[in-house]
C-alpha cells in the first residue's frame, strides 16, 4: 500500500493544544508545532501547526471538523493576531475544498464561524524544548487544565478517529 501523505496547517489557539489534539488522531503521521504566516494582512506569524496525514485513514473533512470543535472558532477576542483562527492551505485545490467544508459546517452551526482560509506562506518551528509539549508533560497544570478537556472532547465526539494508545491515560 502506498502512503497517501498530505499536509494542512491549522491555527486557532495555543499551539501546544492544537499539537496535542492532532497528535492524538489515527491517520496523522506528524505534527509540526510553531508559527505560520500567510500573505497580505495575514503575513504576521500566528501560533499554528502543520499536520501531515494519510488521507486514506483520515479525511480532511474530519480534520477541519475537529479543528473547528477544539478551539474557539466562533469567538473573536483580543489575542486573535497571536491565535489566528485559520486553515492554511498548500494549493488552490486544497483551498477550494477547505472553503467548501467550512461553508458546510457553517450551515450546521448556530454561531458564525470566524475561521478563515489563507494560503500558506512560511513556517517557523517552535524551539525543541516546547515541541511535543503535552506528551512530554501530561501532568503539568496547563496540560491538565487546557489540553485534557480537548482530548476528552475528542474521545466523546470523535472516538473512531482517536488513537487509543495516545489517550489511554484519560480513561
Amino acid at each position: 500500500m502506498t502512503l497517501n501523505k498530505n499536509k494542512i496547517a491549522l491555527g486557532g489557539g495555543c499551539h501546544w493544544c492544537t499539537e496535542a489534539v492532532f497528535q492524538s488522531l489515527l491517520g496523522v503521521i506528524k505534527v509540526e508545532q510553531g508559527h505560520v504566516a500567510s500573505i497580505g494582512d495575514n503575513s504576521s506569524f500566528s501560533e499554528a501547526v502543520i499536520v501531515y496525514f494519510n488521507s486514506e485513514e483520515i479525511a480532511v473533512t474530519a480534520l477541519i471538523e475537529i479543528h473547528l470543535q477544539t478551539h474557539k472558532s466562533t469567538s473573536n477576542h483580543s489575542m486573535r493576531n497571536k491565535y489566528r483562527s485559520a486553515v492554511y492551505t498548500f494549493s488552490e485545490v486544497q483551498k477550494q475544498e477547505v472553503e467548501q467544508i467550512i461553508a458546510t459546517f457553517q450551515k450546521l452551526s448556530e454561531k458564525k464561524l470566524i475561521t478563515q482560509v489563507f494560503p500558506f506562506q512560511t513556517f517557523k518551528a517552535s524551539r525543541d524544548e516546547i515541541t511535543n509539549y503535552y506528551y512530554n508533560n501530561p501532568k503539568k497544570p496547563f496540560c491538565e487544565s487546557f489540553i485534557n478537556p480537548k482530548l476528552k472532547l475528542l474521545l466523546n465526539q470523535f472516538s473512531s478517529a482517536v488513537n487509543p494508545e495516545k489517550v489511554k491515560h484519560l480513561k
